[in-house]
């Protein structure tokens, strides 16, 4: 199978800008970030931010925010949830996010990633969830299906998000990083596999992509959890999602990519300052993931936004009952798949 093309008029990068200087960072992603509209969402708690001249880009403040969503959703999007502001707010097909502190990463032989082209090549080509082929995606250049796979299964379905990964820092979580400080991921793994059905994740949207059309609702900023002085545990909102699009995914019949493209992740606090602002998370997916893997949603949920509705209404009537901010996580998936009909609406009017 050739090689999708990529088409810069169905393409959003979204970048959640968390430093008030992003020269550097632009400037190392020019060659990539110039062809195609960027859309960079302020963390409301930036006071100023600097970006070079030549780009496409959409600066998206607090006051943007306020004016789009309200004052009683702009809480949704502080923080590593910034981003998802971007993806509310996008009209393209196709939606790439990654984070500021990362750079382009190489490939064993030297070359430069460019992970919009392997995002879309990813999106573009179908997904096996059903059955595994075990020389990963077959659709990739010099792949294809092993003896054995199903004939009736190698059409696939269409993959709705691709989640790349990164060198050096990977994204481990504060107890890893606290034992072993000087740990890095050195392997560039040049393969790219289909999540099998049923199975559950972690999702980070340091470097991911998506269909906006297939998806999009499901994309969401739903858990938050806020501690006593407003110190918030940081990274839930990102797994949270990503067990939410999953169980979409599988329902759906979509499928759900992992592998290449990398990029370089760069140092990025301590373990001991994430490990305050993650702990309780920690605690609370011992809770979470066997609800996500026993949920089965209903034959009338065919869309994105009904499957989470439904889903919202399972988080409060099964988890609620054992932790507050679950009832607090399934009130504000229903308020989010408003929300993204009505500014998706006005987006497209």
């Amino acid at each position: 199978m050739s090689q999708p093309t990529v088409n810069d008029k169905e393409v959003d990068i979204v970048i959640g800008a968390f430093r008030s200087d992003l020269t550097s960072f632009m400037e190392e992603w020019r060659p990539v970030f110039s062809r195609f509209h960027l859309i960079i969402v302020k963390d409301p708690d930036l006071k100023e931010l600097k970006i070079p001249d030549g780009f496409d880009v959409r600066i998206y403040t607090e006051a943007d925010i306020l004016k789009v969503v309200g004052s009683s959703n702009a809480a949704l999007f502080s923080g590593y949830s910034s981003r998802y502001f971007g993806y509310l707010v996008s009209n393209k097909k196709y939606i790439i996010s990654i984070d500021d502190d990362c750079t382009p990463a190489k490939t064993n032989s030297g070359e430069f990633v460019d992970i919009v082209a392997q995002h879309i090549t990813n999106l573009k080509t179908p997904a096996t969830p059903f059955f595994f082929n075990t020389l990963y995606d077959p659709y990739q250049k010099g792949a294809d299906f092993v003896r054995g796979y199903p004939f009736s299964l190698r059409s696939g379905v269409p993959c709705a998000l691709s989640c790349g990964l990164w060198l050096n820092l990977a994204d481990y979580d504060a107890p890893t990083q606290a034992l072993k400080p000087d740990m890095r991921n050195s392997r560039y793994v040049d393969a790219v596999m289909t999540v099998p059905l049923k199975s559950m994740m972690p999702m980070s949207g340091i470097n991911i992509a998506f269909d906006r059309e297939l998806v999009g609702p499901a994309m969401l900023p739903a858990l938050k959890l806020v501690q006593e002085g407003k110190v918030r545990w940081e990274t839930m909102e990102d797994i949270w999602c990503g067990l939410v699009v999953k169980v979409v995914c599988d329902h759906l019949q979509l499928g759900v990519k992992s592998g290449v493209p990398y990029v370089w992740r760069n140092e990025k606090g301590s373990a001991i300052d994430s490990l305050k602002k993650e702990w309780e998370g920690v605690k609370l997916m011992e809770e979470v993931v066997p609800f996500f893997q026993t949920l089965k949603l209903s034959p009338a949920a065919v869309t994105a936004e009904d499957c989470v509705t439904e889903l919202a209404a399972a988080v409060k009537e099964r988890l609620g009952p054992s932790h507050a901010v679950f009832v607090k996580a399934a009130q504000t998936m229903v308020e989010w798949v408003k929300l993204w009909k009505t500014v998706q609406s006005q987006i497209s009017s």
